[in-house]
């Protein structure tokens, strides 16, 4: 069978797959690998090979700059901090105590005696997180926006800085001699080039889109800005994953700025079947790509790995957290709980373990660990998610929460026919008659469902305070940039702007963690005194 009709074979059970994970409330991605590892063990079809040259030309940049694309820059700036300790020094700490536990267990276990430089390998490789399906479950779920934006982010910064540390371990394990001091000065220059080259690349495309006004042309400049940004910094030995980021960050916000309604829709609608097809097939070809035999003759240090990670992730996480407790960047508690579970690790762990030479010390053992972390965190972790979060209290149970969400959104469609109507009565675009009939339909559904909302059980009363600390938060953004806006023209003094600003993210931070002093008024004493 050639490749061309075994990707349409593996649409294909995308496709089944995708129908029966929605009817069996199953995270995609979970399911998207259950389906792999059938096909891996029945081999109906001779499936391409996840190499890492289809993942970096591929998969990869669509992947990570769809996700960067739709991340609001002032959110990402907000949350810099945060997001950089836990991609740069999170990453180094979680490979060195994923390293340094690893070692003594292996000697103390009796698997393979692994040593440290071995084990540092595998801390570098198994470090990055892939929280795509996590980030899809938390957005069907309703989970906040700050604690998607910190997933999401760090998983795009950490696999970067991943790539880079696994490089320069497997340099050193091979018998290089590099100085702290050189290693350090490497990976700036790495991630630094990176940078660059992305937000040169994201720059021009943005600045082309400005002056276009055509959806295909402008789709393909973001095809443009996502593979050329990538290729480009690769190309120069420098990070692309980085790049990728860049050019998404900007093309998302200075690009989309400048798109029509109409344009916006359609780059929409494209990436998100890009983002739908290319997951489908790394998720479907990870299974393929396991061999369960292989993996059960590891079981012993498979676990061992994975409850090594899972423990190494968590301590940075609660450090992180400690570290920031007393500045404007903390989070709740209960998050660190959600971060740590929500650290998938998928394609890119287990490409860059088949990337090892096959004479490299201990690859047999560090792949079958790999994979086997990948499974266990993809599996355990997906079919839990939901439920780690209802716990938790962070989001409402699945039918009170669709039960709002159907009214609400059956509101604001016939609150937005309603505008149109409108629109179309002023430029006498049909016949009065015409537009009254149908403006008194919808204002019967928008009666009808405002009545079925009201009349929702208690039991829905998480997802309305949910979807009012959503409003609230939409509010205080606008604030914000309200005194933003006024302290640029000259209205403001810093120190009056400061201690306003203040006030709003004090309220803020209490909505995100689901205070109820986040119900505080505007100009009540929801954080420093403006008296």
């Amino acid at each position: 069978m050639d490749i061309e009709t075994a990707f349409i074979w593996l649409f294909v059970v995308a496709a089944a797959v995708a129908i029966a994970a929605r009817r069996l409330r199953v995270p995609y991605s979970v399911a998207l690998v259950l389906a792999g590892l059938a096909l891996g063990v029945l081999q109906p079809l001779a499936a391409p090979h996840l190499t890492k040259a289809l993942l970096f030309s591929v998969f990869l940049p669509g992947l990570i700059f769809e996700a960067a694309f739709h991340i609001d820059a002032r959110e990402f700036r907000d949350n810099a901090i945060v997001l950089f300790s836990l991609a740069v020094p999170g990453v180094i700490a979680s490979t060195a105590l994923t390293a340094s536990a690893l070692t003594l267990l292996s000697h103390a276990l009796g698997f393979g005696g692994l040593s440290w430089q071995g084990a540092l390998v595998f801390g570098a490789l198994i470090s990055a997180t892939d929280p795509v399906a996590v980030i899809a479950l938390f957005r069907d779920l309703g989970a906040p926006r700050r604690l998607r934006m910190l997933l999401d982010g760090e998983s795009l910064l950490n696999d970067g800085t991943a790539i880079v540390f696994f490089t320069l371990s497997v340099h050193l394990l091979q018998g290089g001699d590099v100085a702290a001091g050189e290693l350090g000065l490497r990976f700036l220059s790495i991630v630094g080039v990176g940078a660059l080259i992305g937000a040169g690349v994201g720059l021009m495309v943005s600045l082309l889109m400005r002056r276009v006004d055509d959806p295909m042309i402008e789709i393909t400049l973001t095809t443009v800005a996502a593979y050329g940004a990538f290729s480009g910094a690769e190309a120069l030995h420098a990070s692309g994953v980085i790049a990728t980021v860049a050019a998404g960050l900007l093309c998302g916000n200075m690009g989309r700025a400048g798109m029509s309604a109409s344009t916006r829709v359609a780059s929409e609608t494209f990436w998100e079947y890009v983002v739908f097809a290319l997951n489908s097939m790394v998720f479907l070809l990870i299974g393929v790509e396991i061999h369960l035999s292989t993996l059960m003759s590891y079981w012993l240090p498979i676990l061992a790995a994975y409850l090594v990670v899972t423990l190494a992730r968590a301590m940075v996480i609660v450090a992180a957290r400690a570290s920031f407790a007393r500045t404007r960047e903390r989070f709740p508690w209960r998050w660190t709980v959600v971060l740590t579970w929500g650290g998938f690790r998928g394609a890119l762990p287990m490409v860059l373990a088949l990337s090892l030479p096959d004479a490299f010390a201990y690859r047999g053992l560090l792949v079958a660990m790999t994979f086997g972390v990948a499974v266990l965190s993809i599996l355990v972790h997906g079919l839990t998610m939901s439920r780690v979060l209802a716990w938790l209290g962070i989001v409402a149970e699945s039918a009170d929460r669709t039960a709002y969400e159907i009214r609400t959104g059956r509101i604001q469609a016939a609150a937005a026919a309603l505008q149109e109507l409108d629109a179309m009565s002023r430029a006498h675009a049909a016949a009065p008659e015409i537009l009254a009939a149908l403006r008194e339909e919808y204002r019967m559904a928008m009666t009808a469902a405002e009545e079925e909302l009201r009349a929702l059980s208690v039991s829905a009363g998480q997802a309305r305070d949910q979807a009012v600390r959503g409003i609230r938060r939409r509010l205080l953004a606008t604030e914000r940039a309200r005194i933003t806006r006024a302290s640029r023209e000259g209205m403001l003094g810093n120190d009056s702007r400061e201690r306003l600003l203040a006030d709003i993210d004090a309220r803020l931070l209490r909505l995100e963690t689901h205070d109820d002093a986040a119900r505080t008024p505007p100009g009540g004493d929801g954080g420093e005194s403006l008296a």
